[in-house]
């Protein structure tokens, strides 16, 4: 077998996509521009989305197991009036009522109703399988689906602005979710409430985790700096694992030991944690064992540089 390239320098791209691409393009994009095929992203966006989407690159790939699970915020415009095939802008309308007669009030009501813990149907056109096809697969093919309801968390449903255009309305609002939540399946929640039908029209992923936009680059941004001779820029592997995860410190015998796949001494983790050692490095993802941690994911094997 041959030798792979060398490692490239690890890192997170904090990517503001532009819509009408697909997250697959971005990462293909990226990989250009990086100059290496070691890149994956975490939390698919819809085609039609904007705003943060995560890409790893090199040894932070496996770190996007752990950035995909995070909560997630949103800004959104929900159009009650029209139901549509997809819960979003891009099916085609599936029925029509008039939402003139819909009151701020009622809308308010509605939106608590859909706050906190609840039961949320997917939307058909999703990637869940069914059988071992995508759903979306199976209904762009003529299948009538309906996937089983499942518990998410939205823990928070603002509306922000309210306009009324004849018989549609638009609604404003900022969402914080679990991860597995459908916004586009809370527009179609909140219209059919209303007994109008609702479809998702604009949606903008504002963060995931605490890795926000405030992070974020366009593509043609991070085209430019590859342009003009310098290398990708990327939030470094140690700042990014220390947003995603509780941080634990570790001397530099302790990281040594982590990556040669040792368990060191670390009494109260109570869950998956970034061993940090001086620098800062990004040593491993460790979990509890006792009153030690145990790596389970090592970005610095013993012996790498």
């Amino acid at each position: 077998m041959g030798r792979r390239g060398p490692e490239p320098t690890p890192g997170i791209v904090v990517v503001d996509k532009p819509q009408g691409w697909t997250s697959h393009d971005v990462v293909a994009r990226v990989r250009r521009l990086a100059r290496t095929s070691r890149v994956g992203h975490a939390g698919t966006l819809d085609p039609m989305a904007t705003g943060v989407l995560v890409v790893g690159i090199g040894r932070a790939t496996r770190l996007l197991t752990y950035i995909v699970g995070h909560d997630k915020g949103y800004d959104a415009t929900i159009r009650l009036g029209q139901a549509t095939l997809t819960d979003d802008a891009e099916g085609e309308v599936t029925a029509a009522a008039d939402a003139s007669a819909v009151t701020d009030a009622a809308i308010a009501a509605a939106v608590a109703d859909l706050t906190g813990d609840i039961m949320q149907r997917p939307s058909a056109v999703s990637a869940i399988k069914v059988d071992g096809k995508r759903s979306y697969a199976r209904v762009r093919g003529g299948e009538d689906v309906e996937l089983p309801a499942r518990p998410v968390t939205v823990s928070r449903f603002d509306v922000l602005d309210v306009r009324r255009d004849d018989a549609v309305v638009d609604v404003d609002v900022r969402v914080d979710v679990s991860s597995g939540t459908y916004v586009r399946a809370l527009a179609r929640d909140l219209g059919d409430a209303l007994g109008v039908g609702g479809h998702l029209t604009a949606l903008r992923r504002t963060r995931v985790g605490g890795i926000g936009l405030d992070m974020a680059r366009t593509l043609d941004d991070l085209a430019a700096v590859v342009d003009a001779g310098e290398e990708l820029p990327r939030v470094d592997l140690a700042t990014a694992a220390s947003s995603t995860l509780p941080v634990l410190d570790v001397t530099d015998a302790q990281a040594t030991a982590l990556g040669h796949g040792q368990l060191v001494e670390a009494p109260g983790l109570t869950g998956p944690t970034v061993a940090l050692a001086p620098g800062p490095r990004a040593i491993a993802v460790v979990e509890p064992k006792g009153d030690r941690a145990r790596p389970v994911v090592v970005f610095a094997p013993a012996g790498a540089q």
